[in-house]
């Protein structure tokens, strides 16, 4: 159907690179008017903060919806549908549309929203993009010992002993008619080939995969793939076309703020203790460091943390340290706060 706003899905597990391959994305647009949906998984909306940051054209505020404290895939009807509505209500509609989901999300839910009929007549979803971190995929996060998962399936086919992850990760590449492998800098070539052996093993027929360097990809090879993902369903397999509920119970996210920070080194060091000491997938956030003017990201997956100071703080904005922490669900928020604190110059607060 002639005229309809094509929209782009980008999934992908915690600290994969969605963010970074938006940034990219957005910065050469050339043109091509683009509204971002950003979904996160708790109350703190830190990936629309770091793109409204970045300081290229096309991420200002205006342009971008932010659906926060909830899984997209869970609340289609409540945040989603309504977000679209406005968007495709604008004058001018945009040229094209792109949603990122929390890494917590499952994309097929979100890709059959769009067959209903006040949706399917004005979008289309022209391709479903999951990034997947191949340093971690290499390292076989997405089960406690792989060998001895595998000799146990071996043992006996009949056993079921997918963990959360490990379904978020099949269900997003199921899903996906372009797979990115990210963060390729970080992998040899024995790295590579066990995370592309991992990803082909789930990979649809016809589905590409395509390497890639903090999602630095040409947006041509990103937009116009004409997928039209919401009538190729079928081809989509997940675990819950029976109706099985999506359970988030496993997973659970807190806010820590930390007031001000004695310095990035310290900070990095806090981020790496926690991931060590305690089950946590994902950190990431902002930091207020003694002495500087600046405002400091921070990312973290893991062990593996990252920080860069993005902008200045504003004019009547109050500077701050606060983070998500993203973890199993039990996760100990007083020991969490505890060990990030160590940071920090300041009495902690945590929510």
């Amino acid at each position: 159907m002639q005229g309809r706003v094509p929209v782009t899905v980008i999934t992908g597990f915690l600290g994969a690179g969605k963010t970074s391959l938006v940034r990219h994305l957005l910065e050469h647009a050339n043109g091509r008017r683009i509204a971002l949906v950003i979904n996160e998984f708790g109350e703190l909306g830190v990936d629309r903060e770091i793109v409204t940051g970045c300081g290229i054209a096309g991420c200002e505020a205006e342009s971008i919806i932010e659906l926060a404290n909830g899984c997209i895939c869970c609340t289609v009807a409540d945040d989603f549908l309504p977000t679209m509505r406005r968007l495709l209500d604008s004058s001018p509609p945009p040229d094209h549309i792109v949603v990122e989901t929390s890494g917590l999300a499952l994309p097929k839910p979100l890709v059959k929203a769009f067959t209903w009929p006040e949706i399917r007549t004005r979008a289309t979803v022209d391709g479903v993009i999951a990034v997947i971190d191949a340093a971690a995929v290499a390292d076989g996060l997405f089960a406690a010992d792989p060998r001895a998962l595998e000799r146990l399936r071996q043992e006996d086919p009949s056993l079921d002993h997918e963990t959360p992850l490990e379904e978020l990760f099949e269900e997003q590449i199921l899903c996906a008619d372009l797979v990115v492998l990210n963060k390729m800098d970080r992998v040899d070539e024995a790295g590579r080939t066990r995370a592309e052996t991992a990803v082909r093993r789930h990979l649809r027929p016809g589905a590409g995969l395509l390497p890639a360097r903090h999602g630095a990809l040409d947006p041509a090879v990103l937009l116009g793939i004409g997928a039209g993902a919401e009538d190729d369903l079928d081809s989509r397999p997940s675990h819950h076309d029976q109706g099985a509920p999506h359970e988030h119970d496993a997973f659970q996210s807190l806010v820590i703020e930390l007031g001000t920070v004695g310095s990035p080194e310290a900070l990095m060091e806090a981020a790496r203790l926690l991931a060590r000491e305690l089950p946590v997938y994902r950190i990431k956030g902002f930091a207020h460091i003694t002495g500087r003017p600046i405002r400091l990201v921070l990312q973290a997956v893991g062990a593996r943390v990252e920080t860069y100071f993005d902008r200045p703080w504003q004019p009547g904005e109050t500077p701050r340290s606060r983070f998500v922490i993203i973890g199993e669900a039990g996760l100990d928020g007083r020991r969490a706060l505890s060990l990030l604190a160590r940071a920090a110059c300041e009495p902690p607060a945590v929510s």
